[in-house]
């Protein structure tokens, strides 16, 4: 195990090391406009939603690691306390990423990635008319950490109106994640297509899970489950009965009198499909 103090490896490297674990984040495609009126567009990683009510998002457009210098986005802020946050998906990746050059202020970036000026209803920064959902929001905070290379400054944004693309809404109503199709932010020069990833776990919320500690002792200590095995065994409010055990073992006589290894590979294969009562069923067979 490699263990880092921050302060003995250059801020240059630190970051690396802090983008390619803090991985995957959502991309907050920030417009914004200075004293003047001029749009200003730019992307930032250092991104989330922080509340419902109010509804909060923070993101940090951190000073420049190399020339220790604030970004345009901030100025703006800290100027006009109005901006829109525009979520970045797939069909608008390339776009996003060629507004993040560091064009020279008063360059209106959504001419230079082709991206639309869309006029916002409350706030004076434009909307990006091709992101699917655009958030309009009023500055309430900003929260300086540093002055020197790599500081952040997370502005506190509450959002006052949001536009939903009804093209990535399902049927009742709420945001479809492989419609939406968002990308996010790794290291390096690495991104992710959020809907080619994704695998659902039953929120805990939702019961209350026994908890792996409740495993008896042999199926906890398993050599063949693995531990994200035992935390979906352990997400069950109670085990199934001695009736239903005996019920799957007359359905499935092949479970029966074998080795707890088979036993367990076998449950294991039930878990991979998303099917833990029958894991469970056939962990315990006697």
């Amino acid at each position: 195990m490699l263990s880092i103090n921050p302060k003995d490896i250059p801020i240059a490297k630190l970051h690396g090391y802090l983008l390619g674990a803090i991985a995957p984040r959502p991309i907050a495609f920030a417009s914004t406009v200075d004293e003047d009126g001029t749009p200003n567009l730019s992307p930032f990683s250092f991104f989330n939603v922080f509340g419902a009510n109010p509804p909060v998002m923070i993101f940090s457009p951190a000073r420049s690691v190399r020339e220790n210098t604030t970004k345009h986005t901030l100025d703006n802020a800290e100027a006009t306390r109005e901006v829109v946050i525009n979520v970045v998906n797939y069909d608008i990746v390339q776009q996003m990423s060629l507004s993040s050059t560091m064009y020279p202020k008063g360059v209106n970036e959504f001419e230079k990635s082709g991206l639309t000026m869309l006029a916002s209803d409350i706030v004076k920064p434009f909307r990006v008319a091709e992101s699917p959902v655009q958030f309009e929001c009023k500055v309430k905070d900003i929260i300086y950490t540093g002055e020197e290379g790599g500081a952040g400054n997370l502005i506190v944004c509450e959002v006052v109106k949001l536009h939903v693309n009804e093209d990535v809404l399902a049927e009742d109503g709420s945001i479809d994640q492989y419609k939406v199709d968002l990308v996010a932010r790794a290291g390096g020069n690495y991104y992710t297509r959020a809907r080619d990833g994704f695998f659902e776990i039953p929120k805990p919320l939702t019961t209350l899970g026994m908890g792996v500690d409740k495993i008896p002792f042999e199926i906890r200590n398993s050599k063949v489950l693995t531990g994200n095995n035992l935390g979906m065994l352990g997400n069950v409010e109670e085990l199934p009965t001695e009736t239903d055990v005996n019920n799957f073992a007359k359905e499935h006589p092949q479970f029966v009198g074998i080795s707890e290894e088979k036993k367990h590979t076998f449950a294991q294969e039930f878990l991979e499909n998303n099917d833990v009562e029958s894991a469970w069923k056939v962990l315990l067979l006697k």
